[in-house]
C-alpha cells in the first residue's frame, strides 16, 4: 500500500515541518511534492528531514546580524541576571554593531576582523562568548546553517584568560579593620560582610527580620542588584536560601546597631528605603580611608567581595570539623565552586605527610 495518494491535479502531496517556528512557537510547515510516485515523495520527506537534522536546512531571511543580536538578547537573554543582560549588551552596542551583514553572509573572516580590532584579554573573551552563542541560537532558528557555525568557531576563536586570583583579606588588613574608626553603620556592614561572608547585594538587603538574636542567625533570603544608580530587589543567586550562624564575636556589634535601628534595611537612605550605589559607593570610600588611617601599609584593591573570600578561606581552614559540603551551604554556592575556587587552600591546611604516617 502506497504512502501518499496522487492528488487531482496529478502531484503527490504532504506537509513537512521546515526546521522553523512561528511567533507563538508553533512548528512552521512547507509542502513538498512529487509527480512521479509516493516513493518519490517519500525519499524526498527522507531528505527533508535529514537535512534539518544535520543544520542544512536556512530558511531565506534578509535579517542583519546586528537586528538579530538585538532579538537574541531580548528573547534567549530575558531571563538572565541585569548584569548579565548588561555585559551582553555591551558587547553587542560596541563591539559586534560593526558586523553590517545578513546573518546568512556572516563568516569566519569577518567574525575573526571583530576579535582583532577589540582590545583587552576579558572583553576579547566576552565577544568570543557573546558571538557564539548568539551564532548557535540562529542556527536553531535556521537563520544559519550548522556547517557555517562549525566553519566559523572550530579552532578560530579561542580566548585564553584567566581570572584573577581571588584572595582573602591581608594581615594587615584585617589588623587595620580591628583598629579603624567605622561609624555605626560602617561598622555594621563590615561586621556581616567579615563574619557571616555575604554577598554585597545580600548585605544591603538584610532587614531587621532576617536577624534572629535568639538563635543568632542572619537569613540570606534576597538580594539587591543596582540599575545605575537604584536599588532593585532580587531573589539571591541560583535561588538559594540560607541560614548563617552569627559567630559571638559579631553579636554585640549587629545587636546594638539594630537596636538604634527604627527602620526596616540596616543599610538605608534618610527616608528608609535600601542604599543607593551612590551611596554606598561613598560609604566604601570612607571605610577604605578609615582602614588606611590606621594600617600598616596601604590597600587599593579591597572590595565588599574578598570580605566573602576571606570567610571561606577562614572556614576551609577548619576542615575536617567542618565539610565542604556545609561550606558551600553557608556561601549560597555549590560544592564545587568551593573545590575550584579555595583548593589551595584547602591543600595547604592538609597536613599531608603527618597523615600518611599515622595511618601507617
Amino acid at each position: 500500500m502506497t504512502k501518499y495518494k496522487r492528488q487531482a491535479d496529478g502531484y503527490f502531496h504532504t506537509r513537512v515541518w521546515d526546521g522553523t517556528y512561528d511567533a507563538n512557537g508553533r512548528k512552521h510547515y512547507k509542502e513538498l511534492r512529487s509527480n512521479k510516485s509516493s516513493k518519490d515523495l517519500e525519499n524526498k520527506v527522507q531528505l527533508h528531514k535529514e537535512a534539518i537534522n544535520q543544520g542544512k536546512y536556512v530558511i531565506k531571511s534578509d535579517m542583519m546580524f546586528s537586528d538579530y543580536a538585538i532579538q537574541w538578547l531580548n528573547t534567549y537573554k530575558a531571563d538572565a541576571s541585569f548584569n548579565t543582560k548588561r555585559m551582553y549588551e555591551n558587547i553587542i552596542t560596541k563591539h559586534l554593531a560593526c558586523v553590517a551583514l545578513p546573518v546568512s553572509l556572516l563568516s569566519r573572516s569577518c567574525l575573526v576582523a571583530v576579535m582583532d580590532t577589540s582590545k583587552g584579554t576579558r572583553t576579547r573573551q566576552q565577544i568570543a562568548l557573546t558571538l557564539k552563542q548568539i551564532c548557535k541560537c540562529a542556527v536553531w532558528d535556521k537563520l544559519l546553517s550548522q556547517a557555517t557555525f562549525d566553519d566559523i568557531f572550530t579552532d578560530t576563536i579561542k580566548v585564553k584568560y584567566k581570572s584573577p586570583e581571588k584572595r582573602a583579606l591581608y594581615d594587615y588588613e584585617k589588623d587595620a579593620i580591628k583598629k579603624a574608626r567605622f561609624d555605626d553603620t560602617e561598622k555594621a556592614f563590615i561586621t556581616v560582610l567579615y563574619y557571616c561572608g555575604l554577598r554585597r547585594g545580600e548585605a544591603i538587603a538584610l532587614t531587621l527580620k532576617d536577624i534572629d538574636f535568639t538563635n543568632n542567625t542572619l537569613s540570606i533570603n534576597k538580594a539587591v542588584y543596582f540599575d545605575v544608580n537604584t536599588p532593585v530587589l532580587k531573589d539571591t543567586k541560583n535561588g538559594v536560601h540560607r541560614i548563617v550562624p552569627i559567630p559571638n564575636e559579631a553579636i554585640l556589634t549587629l545587636k546594638q546597631y539594630c537596636d538604634k535601628h527604627v527602620v526596616n534595611y540596616l543599610f538605608h537612605m534618610s527616608d528608609g528605603s535600601v542604599i543607593t550605589k551612590s551611596s554606598l559607593d561613598k560609604m566604601w570610600r570612607r571605610i577604605i580611608n578609615k582602614i588606611n588611617d590606621v594600617a600598616s601599609q596601604a590597600t587599593t584593591d579591597l572590595t565588599p567581595h574578598i570580605f566573602r573570600h576571606n570567610y571561606c578561606a577562614t572556614l576551609c581552614g577548619q576542615i575536617p570539623a567542618i565539610s565542604i559540603n556545609r561550606i558551600a551551604e553557608l556561601l549560597g554556592d555549590s560544592k564545587q565552586m568551593v573545590i575550584d575556587v579555595y583548593n589551595h587552600d584547602i591543600a595547604s591546611k592538609e597536613k599531608v605527610y603527618g597523615v600518611i604516617n599515622n595511618a601507617f
